[in-house]
């Protein structure tokens, strides 16, 4: 893996041929983006990108989905200079909590929380995932935010795929990915 090498033309998504492909099996998910988040240049761009349609827009707080959205979700929130909220699986916070059941990507049933006292009435927070596959997780996410009274300012992942719940996510919030048009069909697919 080469940390260092920058193309001298970086478009949108350069990036992506960072992932690794899963060689691990169905409970995994199919691109691993943990090699782009090593490459300082690959994170940076990314982290630009997904938060260009943001550009003005009123943001009080970022909140990371667990696991990897926490690294997207705190360098966002950094390069934004807000807050970072971690909305993780349920039994992890000694704190007050709102909860919310889900199913992820894989099937499997799952509770989120976020803590109470870090979304007050009116807050605008933007949504950070890596991935959106079937859209359960940033749904649940989603109503944990509104549910406390909070905003949606946007959704943010480096890929939401053309599914059912991607595209409802889509149809009612401001959203920002990664993958260019063109290579959409491919990530879609799973290809």
């Amino acid at each position: 893996m080469d940390l260092c090498h920058v193309p001298a033309t970086r478009e949108k998504g350069w990036y992506l041929a960072l992932m690794a492909p899963n060689v691990k099996g169905p409970n995994y998910a199919w691109l691993d983006p943990s090699r782009l988040y090593c490459h300082p240049q690959g994170l940076q761009d990314c982290v630009a990108d997904l938060l260009q349609p943001f550009q003005g827009d009123a943001i009080d707080m970022v909140a990371g989905i667990d696991a990897m959205g926490f690294i997207l979700g705190a360098a966002a929130a950094a390069s934004l200079r807000k807050g970072f909220l971690a909305i993780g699986k349920a039994g992890h916070l000694c704190v007050p909590t709102e909860a919310q059941p889900y199913r992820d990507y894989s099937g499997r049933e799952k509770v989120m929380e976020l803590r109470t006292d870090a979304v007050s009435p009116g807050l605008r927070v933007l949504l950070v995932d890596q991935w959106v596959e079937t859209g359960g997780t940033m749904r649940a996410a989603i109503e944990l935010v509104e549910r406390l009274g909070g905003v949606v300012a946007g959704v943010a992942a480096i890929c939401m795929e053309n599914s059912e719940g991607g595209r409802w996510i889509q149809e009612r919030y401001k959203c920002s990915h990664c993958v260019p048009p063109r290579l959409q069909p491919r990530f879609d697919q799973h290809r």
